[in-house]
């Protein structure tokens, strides 16, 4: 398809034929002095929009909401939460405004101003925080994870206090749905069925189409929502990527990973890391998520229980487990390069993740270091203090490459195309943050370029593929990251 000028492109707005209660009509406050930080051309082409507009001052007017396309009608979404396991009976999109749908993508702007849902918010976002969620999301696409994009963030001489004062920014991110188990939660328990059932049935069209001709449409439209939930758990365990904020509204019905807040790659392996320091328990940890997606899904059965017989519901997601555990351990298989995984191999995989926590080995550098193994130990040895318990375990690793039938160059080849040489670790963040502050974008688009192709050499940033310097390691953000 042919690509289009941005003030030729025309926009729709399908989710505003739902009850008035879904939504509240709300303009974008633009920012003052407004600038181009970074556009994403990939993103560009999914909207079919020329790449030559990415540098125009029309798209920092459309980033910044000063310029409206043909159709476009801005909207902020309703929806609650379960916010650390307690119910809060209305959330909504307190800092994003929807404008318009292109090609079944449904553009927001994030940090565009007050909306109803903003409650004492000022309805903005901080330049650090644009910065991590243009980044990480792209990032996550790079891994091949399920997930939200941005087409561009903007900077503005604008300034917000927050703990401290900071520029804001704008985030135009986009999304197949932006529909989460919270948007459910909130029809449901206030008893408002007929918003919840047109709901359900316009999240069937837009996220899972297939289904609409199913007389038990909504059973199966829970069905392929646990299934794609349970999915994402093993892709965020296998990557070691910690999300920080599992509430129901930051959980997507799609499938998708959304709202990049105080996130984390581990650095050295640890099951009970916790990157968000408001999470003082340790619900979100990283080694609790598994379980957390189960528990937002059971509370998404509560809120589709006017729909949906509970005991249907329950007959689905006992096989929550079986599922997660299925593809996890497909995926700890294709990073450790074995041809057949069994269920035996759990016990192998937690010997594992046992050894690199004992060592404090940097998850990352473990499994690419492994990818070049061919029988030497050396390069293995060198990432924990101690040899015995790596040598033990590799022990048991080369009885399980006997099994292979494929060769070590074969393996190693897959192996690499499995195990990324770069994941977006805090400390590197908050590197181009730092002079992003400064007004020096030039770490933004070096890390941009990392993310979309995070298994590539990338020579000139080797220094980032090693573990994380020591005092940078297992750092807790707060929820404005």
């Amino acid at each position: 398809m042919d690509t289009m000028k941005l003030n030729t492109i025309k926009l729709t707005n399908p989710y505003l034929a739902l009850p008035d209660l879904c939504y509240d009509r709300v303009k974008p406050t633009p920012l003052k002095k407004p600038f181009l930080i970074h556009a994403n051309a990939e993103v560009a082409k999914m909207l079919n929009l020329d790449e030559a507009s990415l540098e125009s001052d029309a798209f920092v007017q459309f980033m910044n909401g000063n310029l409206q396309l043909e159709g476009s009608e801005s909207f902020s979404m309703c929806y609650a939460g379960h916010q650390f396991g307690f119910y809060v009976p209305r959330l909504g999109d307190g800092r994003a405004i929807n404008i318009g749908t292109i090609n079944n993508l449904h553009l927001q702007l994030k940090g565009a101003g007050k909306t109803l849902y903003s409650r004492s918010g000022d309805g903005r976002a901080v330049l650090r925080s644009s910065i991590r969620e243009y980044l990480m999301s792209e990032a996550m696409h790079g891994l091949g994870i399920e997930t939200t994009r941005a087409l561009g963030i903007i900077g503005s001489e604008q300034e917000v206090i927050r703990e401290q004062w900071e520029k804001a920014s704008i985030v135009l991110r986009l999304s197949p749905s932006w529909i989460r188990f919270g948007t459910f939660e909130y029809f449901s328990h206030t008893k408002n069925l007929k918003e919840l059932e047109a709901l359900a049935d316009y999240a069937i069209a837009e996220s899972y189409p297939h289904l609409l001709d199913e007389n038990d449409r909504y059973l199966y439209f829970f069905m392929e929502i646990m299934g794609k939930t349970a999915r994402l758990m093993a892709e965020w365990q296998a990557v070691g990527f910690n999300h920080g904020v599992m509430n129901t509204d930051n959980m997507s019905i799609a499938g998708l990973t959304i709202d990049y807040g105080p996130y984390a790659f581990l650095d050295d392996y640890n099951t009970n890391y916790i990157c968000n320091h408001t999470d003082k328990n340790g619900r979100y940890s990283f080694g609790n998520q598994p379980r957390i997606g189960e528990w937002n899904l059971r509370a998404l059965m509560v809120a589709l229980a006017p729909l949906i017989s509970t005991e249907k519901m329950e007959s689905v997601i006992k096989h929550y487990g079986r599922l997660y555990s299925r593809h996890f351990l497909y995926l700890m298989g294709e990073k450790l390069g074995l041809d057949e995984v069994e269920d035996s191999d759990f016990e192998h995989f937690k010997e594992m993740f046992g050894m690199l926590q004992k060592l404090r080995v940097d998850y990352t550098l473990f499994f690419r270091t492994l990818s070049h193994y061919n029988s030497d130990r050396t390069a293995l040895l060198k990432l924990g203090l101690y040899h015995q318990p790596m040598n033990d375990w590799l022990d048991n690793y080369d009885q399980h490459l006997n099994r292979n039938r494929s060769t070590t160059q074969e393996r190693q080849e897959r192996m690499l195309k499995t195990n990324p040489k770069y994941v977006l670790k805090n400390y590197m963040l908050q590197e181009a943050i730092t002079i992003a502050e400064q007004g020096d974008y030039s770490l933004v688009e070096s890390l941009f370029n990392i993310a979309q192709d995070p298994y590539a050499e990338h020579k000139e940033f080797e220094h980032w593929a090693g573990a994380t310097p020591d005092i940078f390691k297992n750092k807790k953000l707060s929820c404005s990251s």
